[in-house]
C-alpha cells in the first residue's frame, strides 16, 4: 500500500508541475509578443492552456482518491492536502494568463510603447520569476533551503507590486482627453493580472514549505 501510495503521489506531483510549467511558457510567449507587439499567430500563448482547467479537475480528483484510499497522517497528509490547494493556485495563475493573452494581445498598440519596454516587460519577467522559482521548490525537500527560495519568491512579488503601481501612474498621466478611457481601465485590468500571478507563485511557495513544517494555511 505504502509503494502504491509513493507512486501515486509521485505522478499527482509530477502532473502539478507540468501543469506549472505550461503556466510559465505561455506567459514567456506572452513575454515574446509584448517585445515587439507581434500579432502573427506564431507560438501562441493560448496553446499552452489548451484544457489546462479540465487537467487540473483530473489532478484533483486523484488527490481525492489517494485521501479516500489512504487516509494519510501527519505530513503524509498536509502534502496531499498542499497539492489539493496548489492545484487551485494553478488554476487561478491560468485563469488570470488567459485574461493577459487576450487583453494585451489585442491591445498590445494601444499602451504607450515606452511603458510597455520600460515597466510592463520588467512586471512581467517578475511575475514570471516569482512562478518558476515557486514551482521548483517541488523538487527540494531542505526547509532551509525551502525558507531561502520562499524569500527570493516574496522579492519578485513585491518587484511585481511596485512595477504595477508605476505602470498605472504611468498610462493615467499619459493620458490625453480624447483617450478612452473605460478602454485603458480595461487594459490596466489586465496587466494587474501579471501582480496576481506573483501573488499565486507566494501561495504556492507557502504550501510547498507548509508540507514539511505545517502551521496554519494562510490564504494569499
Amino acid at each position: 500500500m505504502l509503494k502504491k501510495y509513493n507512486e501515486d503521489l509521485y505522478k499527482i506531483r509530477n502532473s502539478i508541475k507540468t501543469c506549472g510549467e505550461k503556466i510559465i511558457m505561455a506567459n514567456k510567449a506572452l513575454l515574446e509578443k509584448l517585445t515587439d507587439c507581434k500579432e502573427d499567430k506564431e507560438n501562441d500563448p493560448k496553446a499552452y492552456l489548451k484544457n489546462l482547467s479540465s487537467i487540473l479537475n483530473d489532478i484533483d480528483n486523484e488527490i481525492i482518491k489517494v485521501l479516500a484510499l489512504t487516509s494519510p497522517e501527519a505530513r503524509d497528509l498536509r502534502e496531499v492536502i498542499a497539492y489539493f490547494k496548489i492545484t487551485n493556485e494553478l488554476l487561478r495563475a491560468s485563469q488570470n494568463s488567459r485574461s493577459l493573452i487576450k487583453v494585451l494581445s489585442n491591445n498590445c498598440s494601444e499602451i504607450d510603447q515606452d511603458i510597455i519596454k520600460e515597466y510592463v516587460i520588467p512586471l512581467e519577467k517578475s511575475s514570471i520569476k516569482a512562478f518558476t522559482i515557486a514551482m521548483s521548490m517541488l523538487d527540494i525537500d531542505d526547509v532551509d533551503e525551502l525558507k531561502d527560495i520562499l524569500h527570493e519568491v516574496l522579492l519578485e512579488e513585491d518587484k511585481a507590486d511596485e512595477l504595477y503601481s508605476i505602470v498605472e501612474k504611468k498610462i493615467f498621466k499619459s493620458l490625453k482627453d480624447n483617450s478612452d478611457f473605460q478602454k485603458i481601465h480595461y487594459i490596466l485590468k489586465a496587466i494587474r493580472r501579471f501582480e496576481k500571478i506573483a501573488d499565486r507563485a507566494t501561495s504556492i511557495a507557502n504550501l510547498v514549505l507548509y508540507i514539511f513544517e505545517g502551521g496554519a494555511l494562510e490564504r494569499v
